[in-house]
């Protein structure tokens, strides 16, 4: 059996180009290391993204490949539209291959592409590893019976089929090793500023404790099941690996790829106090000289400092965090099911990296254009943004991620459709309030990241007498230029709202 995992050409966001920041998508090299576990499956990974890869030449390659199997998955409903553009070809391409879709888009809408006349034969649910495995080994049979395989969801010609939801794994140290060789490691982490030397991702746990309203990136991972009338059920589940299973992947990024800088994508890092402990150990053991990034939760960084850990990851590499700060008033932080920030636990935490480590670049994000949002509350998300005095504060729009109760309200409330994917940046307004319309809250965004983002932070950024602090400016000023002079020789205005929303298309993109 011939499985070709692909990555499809895709717009990037404004703040990230081809050239600096393409950083590995931690599904791909999981996935293929899970397939290739079989001999008897032959395994082939394209991410089109670093390969300048467009549309022709992707048909092309597939066409070359003659795969059996072909899977895509997508956690960004962003996305979706590539996604389902990617299952059109091949299927104009490659009409004998089976087609799976994966990941947190697919697997929260099902429902909606299995059916007639879809692209897609099969769905991932949730965590994929085991689950394609048995997926393509089934396929291989003579009679192959989908119905076999757990978590998976199919359409028989008549109706989507759901199978019996597959059980979490409980050991991530079972998992095989991703499969780096497959891809084309130099291309990631190019940037000279940004994540370097030669970026990657990497993540040792998956899921969250939590359950955040407009978070879907915790219910891929969930333990789920589902009730009478086929409503799922989920319940927050956190797992890590290993600190040595950790450092088994580390060792392969540092030694055999040169990779220095790394960016944790787990939801947050810094739940398990003794595994940060263990961590920071061992990589002060190990001497690696890395710098790396991580979102963490606030209240977990105050426990650990108390407890003397904290120290120790800064001095184990922790160079970067991102806080979600995400509102000024704890009555919307319990809205949004984010309760354990209420009390001033993230001003608390954002404290800390400024009177003892303030060498540590630290953003913070909040959510704006909840369903009061008011000029009013606006500006006390500003106020709050401007004392806490961060490196880098940014509002994003909230967005009804499938698979959110926010979703959910907003299609019954006729606000969007399942159809309505293509801004879902987090950063452009898809929905009104209360008191304000989406393109109010737009120019309002706009007028609070002038007040924040200007001359004098810049100023201080590019003075600042720490190496890294000092490159990520460099790379902003960088990058901001570069959007702007685009924009001048496309005849746009560069000062306009939507030239810093809108997402930009490669040069490559339909070659």
């Amino acid at each position: 059996m011939r499985v070709v995992l692909v990555q499809p050409p895709r717009p990037y966001w404004p703040y990230t180009s081809e050239g600096d920041n393409f950083l590995l998508q931690q599904a791909l090299p999981a996935l293929a290391g899970a397939l290739r576990e079989d001999p008897g499956i032959e395994v082939h990974v394209i991410d089109c993204m670093p390969l300048h890869l467009g549309w022709r030449s992707l048909a092309d390659e597939l066409e070359r490949l003659d795969p059996d199997v072909i899977g895509c998955g997508e956690n960004h409903a962003l996305y979706a539209s590539e996604a389902l553009r990617f299952f059109r070809l091949c299927k104009e391409r490659c009409p004998r291959a089976f087609t799976v879709a994966g990941g947190g888009h697919f697997t929260n809408l099902a429902h909606r592409y299995l059916k007639a006349g879809s692209d897609i034969d099969a769905i991932c649910i949730g965590e994929g590893e085991q689950t394609i495995l048995e997926l393509v080994q089934e396929l291989g049979n003579k009679d192959p019976d989908l119905g076999k395989v757990d978590g998976v969801a199919w359409f028989n010609g008549e109706e989507m089929v759901r199978n019996r939801s597959r059980k979490l794994i409980h050991d991530l140290d079972t998992i095989p090793l991703p499969a780096y060789d497959l891809l084309p490691m130099h291309l990631y982490g190019r940037s000279r500023y940004l994540f370097s030397p030669g970026g990657s991702t990497i993540h040792h746990s998956r899921g969250c404790v939590s359950k955040c309203s407009f978070c879907a990136w915790w219910t891929t991972m969930a333990d789920r099941h589902y009730d009478s009338d086929g409503k799922a059920v989920l319940r927050p589940r956190w797992r890590s690996k290993s600190v040595g299973r950790v450092f088994e992947e580390l060792e392969i990024l540092y030694h055999r790829y040169g990779k220095r800088g790394y960016v944790w994508v787990d939801e947050s890092w810094n739940i398990d106090p003794k595994f940060n402990d263990a961590f920071a150990d061992e990589m002060l053991r190990s001497g690696m000289k890395t710098k790396w990034f991580a979102f963490m939760r606030a209240d977990c960084i105050v426990r650990d400092e108390k407890k003397g850990i904290l120290e120790k990851l800064i001095r184990s590499g922790l160079s970067h965090i991102l806080i979600g700060v995400e509102r000024a008033e704890d009555d919307t932080l319990s809205m949004l099911d984010k309760r354990f920030y209420t009390g001033g636990v993230a001003r608390e935490a954002l404290d800390i990296f400024k009177r003892r480590y303030p060498d540590v670049f630290v953003q913070a994000t909040f959510i704006v254009g909840v369903k009061d949002e008011s000029p009013e509350s606006l500006q006390k998300q500003l106020d709050m943004a401007k004392s806490i005095d961060v490196d880098f504060p940014a509002f994003h729009p909230i967005t009804p991620v499938p698979g959110t109760p926010i979703f959910d309200e907003a299609i019954r409330e006729g606000h969007i459709t399942e159809d309505d994917f293509d801004d879902f940046d987090w950063l452009t307004p898809v929905l009104d309030s209360k008191y304000m319309t989406r393109h109010e809250i737009s120019a309002a965004l706009y007028d609070m990241n002038k007040e924040l983002v200007n001359n004098r932070w810049l100023l201080k950024g590019l003075t600042s007498r720490v190496d890294y602090k000092r490159d990520m400016y460099i790379w902003f000023t960088k990058v901001s230029a570069l959007m702007a002079l685009d924009a001048v020789k496309r005849k746009i205005n560069p000062f306009k709202v939507e030239h810093y929303q809108n997402l930009v298309t490669p040069h490559w993109y339909e070659r």
